[in-house]
């Protein structure tokens, strides 16, 4: 959001061949970012994470597609933006570790978990 790549990152996924099922803006308030982040919230760099992830409006979206946790992580990049290659988000819009571009889930069980925190079921569109 702060550095105004939320269409391009947008059109990756579509240029990817995936679709968007789901796509709005939100603050994410602390109690979100703890159930979010419950693996990683006991860490000392947690206050960071939640810091930085309710110091703006972000973009949640779901996506549907063949394969889409892989595709999209392989989109994506490592998350340490530093190690991203170029051509992935990471690697061509990241900076840190810590200041990240986009989060994934890592597994469809993950994946089902995160859509049903951000989203209600009315703001899911099936293709």
């Amino acid at each position: 959001m702060e550095k105004r790549n939320v269409g391009a990152v947008l059109s990756r996924f579509e240029k990817a061949g995936f679709t968007v099922i789901g796509c709005k803006m939100t603050r994410l308030k602390p109690a979100v970012l703890r159930e979010h982040y419950a693996h990683v919230a006991h860490l000392p760099f947690y206050p960071e994470i939640e810091a930085f992830m309710s110091s703006r409006p972000v973009i949640v979206l779901a996506l549907q597609g063949d394969n889409v946790v892989q595709q999209v992580r392989d989109l994506l990049g490592p998350t340490d933006s530093r190690k991203a290659a170029k051509g992935t988000i990471r690697g061509d819009f990241g900076t840190d570790m810590m200041t990240n571009v986009v989060h994934a889930s890592d597994s469809v069980e993950n994946g089902v978990t995160e859509i049903a925190r951000f989203f209600t079921s009315e703001e899911i569109f099936l293709g």
